[in-house]
């Protein structure tokens, strides 16, 4: 096998276990930043959500509340986890959040479409045993499909949600009517009721990694071949050419052509063994001429 092939075998191989070893630690570190990079998303459509919720609270309850004493329909309006959801609803048409599904989920909601499922409540759960936990997010199977989580706490921090959820007594008439007096109520300020919680389908967030795993993986390819190529033209002119003259100079001086040098060398190993032959050439010229020397004589 030639010195050139053996390198680039070398290399290869080289190259091959460095994208085995690397490529799992990759693969990982690349989902993990798909899974920020949509939870950071869920977070701040959250945060608008929020925004919502407490302009319905401080500018849209004041104007609807007497309207829901005096009126036999409740009006949902008034509701902010109502003017969240179908806030939401219109956020999903845009690209970037079509596949965001969001839930104000509670084990004891107003609204059967909050009710939260186990899952969820265990959610709830955690939040209320460690009150400074921010967040959470994970994956979850519902279905048969497997869905990337968050979910943030929900906390009553406004005086104005207990006139609907603490005792049916106080709450308006049009929302017994509407929803009915066994659940909903009970409620206390600064307890975590619910969990604002968005679902995106897991196969964005695999499907992301591997996007950008794909993209970094040929880039690799790239600068690998790049760098053979660069390897190979070295390694043919500053070894293998010099290599070679040297070897076609030994086999002349093998047969008796003691004028064949190698011409100028560089200053490198390969020059000092270039020197190192022409010594040995040159005190096998002396040798010989002193053996016919010594011949002439007798």
């Amino acid at each position: 096998m030639k010195i050139g092939t053996k390198v680039n075998l070398i290399v290869m191989i080289a190259f091959l276990a460095g994208i085995l070893i690397s490529g799992t630690a990759l693969s990982s570190v690349l989902e993990q930043k798909a899974e920020q990079e949509v939870s950071s998303q869920a977070i701040l459509a959250m945060q608008i959500a929020n925004s919502l919720r407490q302009y319905t609270n401080d500018r849209v309850q004041p104007l609807l509340l007497p309207r829901v004493d005096t009126q036999e329909q409740f009006i949902p309006e008034v509701i902010p986890t109502f003017s969240v959801r179908e806030t939401f609803e219109i956020l999903r048409k845009t690209q970037e959040f079509s596949n965001f599904l969001y839930k104000d989920a509670a084990p004891n909601p107003t609204n059967m479409r909050d009710m939260a499922d186990n899952f969820e409540a265990d959610i709830i759960k955690k939040f209320n045993q460690q009150p400074n936990l921010k967040s959470l997010s994970g994956f979850r199977n519902i279905f048969e499909n497997k869905l990337f989580y968050t979910a943030l706490p929900f906390r009553v921090q406004k005086q104005s949600c207990l006139r609907c959820h603490s005792v049916p007594e106080v709450a308006p008439k049009s929302q017994l009517v509407t929803y009915g007096s066994e659940s909903g109520f009970g409620w206390k300020f600064n307890q975590i009721v619910a969990t604002q919680i968005v679902y995106v389908p897991a196969e964005e967030i695999f499907k992301t990694a591997q996007w950008s795993f794909y993209l970094l993986l040929g880039l690799l390819g790239i600068i690998f071949t790049t760098l053979v190529i660069i390897i190979n033209l070295l390694l043919k002119k500053t070894v293998l050419q010099r290599l070679k003259r040297m070897a076609n100079v030994a086999e002349k001086v093998s047969i008796g052509d003691i004028n064949a040098n190698f011409g100028k060398q560089e200053k490198d190993e390969i020059g000092a063994l270039a020197d190192a032959f022409n010594r040995m050439k040159h005190s096998l010229e002396i040798a010989i001429n002193m053996l016919n020397n010594n011949t002439n004589t007798r």
